[in-house]
């Protein structure tokens, strides 16, 4: 199985590499030495880049071209979120090496972590290795086995309640996403506007306050290359915060595909795989390890779809304005509608 690679730079996409490598020597790395630069071509927000030397490996994290949403591109808010975690003893992350919040540097603030070699599944096995049913259901286990261990982090101590707000979390979220649909739409689209309202009526009550990942799935994992059933890492804390475990859960499982789901979701994750669990499965496991009441998980699903439709229609309108001309942003309409239609499903028929 092949490690993820990076390749060139996107155009327009392009770091100033000599403006960067003068900073970077300034602050001790790379000094006697010329590293490679190269972007990950996967991912659909900020932006991840690749800079190897002889010694040490760094990724690069930097905002979109063109982003205005500034919590969810906050780099030195991701950078804290590493470092908290960091101290609240989770092993499972990059180490965070050097923040850098001078836009004149890249043009956008930007962080350096040091690169975790491992495995990430994206949306079709690797051609070089045969991935039994057996294997994809340790995967399963392992990665909601890595959602639980974060849902039971120490928050004060590490430093990890101060990254959110948890009191009426879900409420504000809930608002919060809907009032981004209605300024990013494009298209009129019956089914996320159906979401909205529901959502919006319907708000449970939390029953814990953990701290969440919000965008936990497969390709947010590096998978350990010696034993692909470990999760060595997970990725991309850009909307971590402190709040309701369910919504996480309900993130998740927006991106849970299984065979029968409509195909355009099947991009995302590798969960339609013979072996991996059922949603309901994951559900039943998680319930059961948490202690966690489910019987809510219709609305935690639906807004974990909605929230995900949103995302999207975020990115194809910036697409459409002329800011990226990366060519799978003007697909994402499309998933847009299925986030809408899997939203409603669960609505009506209490069903995910």
């Amino acid at each position: 199985m092949k490690i993820d690679q990076a390749k060139s730079m996107r155009k327009g996409e392009e770091l100033p590499v000599g403006n960067l490598l003068s900073y970077l020597r300034s602050k001790g790395i790379f000094q006697h030495e010329e590293p490679r630069f190269s972007q990950f071509p996967s991912g659909f927000s900020n932006l991840t880049y690749l800079l190897e030397g002889k010694e040490k490996d760094y990724v690069l994290r930097r905002p979109p071209f063109g982003a205005k949403i500034k919590s969810a591109h906050d780099m030195s808010r991701e950078y804290r979120i590493l470092k908290a975690l960091e101290n609240s003893g989770f092993a499972k992350i990059p180490k965070a090496t050097l923040l850098c919040e001078d836009e004149n540097v890249i043009g956008a603030p930007f962080f350096l972590m040091e690169r975790i070699q491992g495995i990430i599944l994206r949306n079709q096995v690797p051609v070089d290795q045969v991935l039994t049913p057996s294997n994809f259901r340790k995967i399963s286990l392992a990665s909601l086995d890595t959602l639980l261990e974060l849902h039971q982090l120490e928050l004060v101590k590490s430093g990890l309640m101060q990254l959110g707000k948890p009191e009426g979390y879900v409420e504000r979220q809930v608002k919060g996403w809907a009032q981004r649909y209605d300024h990013a739409a494009t298209d009129t689209i019956p089914e996320m506007e159906a979401a909205k309202s529901f959502l919006l009526q319907h708000i449970p009550p939390t029953q814990k306050t953990t701290f969440i990942h919000n965008d936990f799935k497969y390709d947010n994992l590096v998978l350990d290359p010696s034993d692909f059933t470990k999760v060595s890492a997970v990725l991309d804390w850009e909307m971590a915060t402190v709040g309701d475990p369910l919504m996480d859960l309900g993130t998740s499982l927006t991106y849970w595909v299984e065979a029968e789901d409509d195909p355009t979701m099947k991009a995302f994750n590798l969960t339609w795989e013979k072996g991996n669990l059922t949603r309901q499965e994951v559900i039943d496991y998680y319930g059961e390890k948490s202690g966690l009441k489910m019987e809510d998980m219709p609305f935690y699903y639906a807004f974990g779809a909605f929230k995900v439709g949103v995302i999207c229609q975020q990115i194809y309108y910036r697409y459409k304005q002329g800011f990226t001309q990366d060519p799978r942003f003007g697909a994402l309409i499309a998933v847009v509608k299925a986030c809408g239609s899997n939203a409603n499903r669960a609505i009506q028929t209490g069903k995910i």
